[in-house]
């Protein structure tokens, strides 16, 4: 079992900010730190205008949350033998794990993707 889940591939659809997308391809051993150093290196053609300057500074988004750098593929459960969707976005740091309190929440009434810039 544990083999035939290790050959499993996971597919994933990143978005930019921008709208561009792309499909990439990756084990569900492979961990948020992994995928950035990847598309870093293989950075889409059609994606130069978002060029980053270190693979650090790429953030994966995924239902609304920050991955952090050691979250594998698979930890997410991602349903087999479908591209699953997550934002790709470039980002200094990441928000703490609590940061989004009720303190937080009283300062904008607005929640969107786009807004994490």
């Amino acid at each position: 079992f544990c083999l035939k889940a290790y050959r499993a591939k996971v597919s994933l659809r990143l978005i930019l900010v921008s709208g561009k997308t792309q499909d990439f391809t990756f084990s569900p051993n492979d961990s948020a730190t992994d995928i950035a150093r990847h598309v870093f290196e293989n950075w889409p053609a059609g994606w130069e205008e978002e060029s980053v300057s270190s693979p650090s500074i790429l953030r994966l988004i995924f239902q609304g949350r920050f991955l952090h750098g050691n979250v594998t593929l698979g930890a997410l459960k991602l349903p087999p033998g479908r591209t699953t969707v997550m934002h790709l976005v470039a980002r200094e740091t990441l928000p703490e794990p609590n940061s989004h309190g009720q303190r937080n929440r009283e300062k904008t009434t607005e929640s969107s993707c786009c807004l994490l810039l």
